[in-house]
């Protein structure tokens, strides 16, 4: 989750307004970038519980820990809550997930090497504080009431709201990572192909990197718990979107269903103010309960876009949602696989081509099916392991067209590798998972640190 927008005082007067300020994000394709951005959760070797925020081995301490390399930190009040350098920031997740929001790059290439940078400089860090980073989808082994809480405003607020909307937005608060990646489109027309694409098709990265299958120490029977959570977190705000599919979506489509969705806050002084299910069209008219006779700004719309959730998202640029926090040898294959579905025309076209036809219903039961089923998913005469070949053929054939070269002459379709052994295989990172579990881990969860921390 996101630490508070960048200051822009300019007051909201119009509808038409807002409009205008999602549309400033359509870039001609030669400036369109790669950010990707990674959670995992930080935890002590002494006994594998999650890290505080306070303490010798804490989160606070790991902030600190990293500002040696040059991170920059970024305070609410005198709480360090993230660290900010050369564009890209590391911030908290309410239950102490540390999340690297990368620097818009111009290639795979680049945007793998900020990944390993990160990663190595954050080994490094723990390394000394007696702790570890473990890329996973779901928490394997604690519950809701062991999870520690992260001292930031929106938290406090999102955590007394989330449960008078869904049986498990608190669990996806504290207990969840993901591994997403931020896009750019040329155009009103662009956005809304590339957005239809990348929810019809957010069920096939789901079962790619779907590593979520245990609950406080056993298998809960879903390939992806995390994707299973968001379908009981809150309504309002998460989902498919049929009306992304309707004719005439755009961004004033966009921008009406961001107003619909009920705020959590207002940012004012350095604090967040509880406005926890009202209405921002009730605060562009002056009427909001938490601020009565205030009209709010552009960084207000900045905060309140974020707290939609959707499988896919859009603000000045498109965010992929649907994938779990996973290994690290394939957090550089999730924008692989969407740059090459989205970033060349050709691919562009053959994706949509692959889902255009699909109904709204059979989109959503994709998305129910795959977090318990993973690639064994049904879908029509096949299963998603079929809809995964296909699109990571799709991929390779898009990233192979932009002809990205590193300094040793790889283009970026190598980095679809560990996907296409996926897919071939039909084994997620989840079964894999199951089956050392099951074999030589005979069902003691406490193995799962040792065999997959960074």
């Amino acid at each position: 989750m996101s630490i508070p927008a960048a200051a822009n005082a300019e007051p909201v007067q119009s509808r038409a307004q807002l409009v205008e300020s999602i549309e400033r994000g359509s870039k001609p394709p030669s400036d369109w970038r790669i950010g990707t951005e990674h959670e995992k959760f930080a935890f002590a070797w002494q006994d594998y519980r999650r890290l505080p925020y306070d303490g010798d081995c804490g989160i606070r301490a790991l902030l600190e820990g990293l500002q040696r390399f040059g991170w920059d930190p970024v305070r609410e009040g005198e709480t360090v809550i993230g660290l900010k350098r050369n564009g890209a920031s590391v911030s908290l997740e309410p239950g102490g997930q540390l999340e690297l929001s990368g620097a818009p790059l111009e290639n795979i290439h680049q945007t793998c090497d900020e990944v390993h940078t990160h990663l190595a400089e954050a080994e490094t860090v723990t390394k000394e504080l007696g702790a570890g980073l473990i890329g996973l989808g779901f928490d394997p082994k604690w519950r809701r009431e062991d999870m520690p809480w992260m001292p930031k405003g929106r938290y406090r607020i999102m955590r007394d709201y989330m449960p008078k909307k869904g049986n498990l937005g608190l669990d996806m608060m504290v207990r969840t990572c993901t591994v997403q990646v931020n896009l750019d489109y040329a155009s009103e027309a662009d956005m809304a192909k590339k957005f239809r694409v990348g929810l019809a098709l957010q069920p096939v990265a789901t079962a790619l990197f779907a590593n979520a299958p245990f609950t406080e120490g056993r298998p809960n029977g879903f390939k992806s718990w995390r994707a299973h959570i968001w379908t009981d977190t809150d309504p309002d705000r998460t989902g498919m979107l049929p009306f992304v599919f309707e004719d005439g979506f755009g961004f004033e489509r966009w921008v009406d269903y961001i107003l619909d969705v009920p705020m959590y806050f207002v940012y004012r002084g350095g604090r967040y103010l509880d406005a926890s299910g009202q209405s921002f069209r009730d605060f562009m008219a002056g009427k909001l309960p938490a601020l009565p006779g205030e009209t709010p700004t552009l960084s207000d719309w900045a905060d309140h876009m974020t707290t939609a959730f959707p499988e896919v998202r859009v603000k000045t640029f498109l965010e992929m949602r649907g994938a779990d926090g996973g290994p690290w040898k394939s957090l550089c294959g999730l924008p692989a696989f969407w740059v090459g579905l989205l970033y060349d025309g050709t691919a562009l076209d053959a994706a949509w081509d692959m889902a255009k036809d699909w109904t709204a219903e059979e989109r959503e039961a994709l998305r129910i099916d795959v977090a318990k089923h993973g690639f064994q998913a049904p879908f029509r005469n096949g299963t998603v392991r079929d809809l995964a070949l296909r699109a990571l053929e799709i991929a390779q054939a898009g990233l192979s067209a932009r002809r990205v070269l590193d300094k040793a002459g790889n283009d970026e379709t190598g980095f679809l590798q560990v996907l296409h052994d996926r897919a071939a295989a039909g084994k997620s990172p989840a079964d894999t998972l199951l089956e050392d579990y099951a074999g030589p881990w005979a069902g003691d969860i406490d193995r799962i640190w040792s065999a997959y921390a960074y």
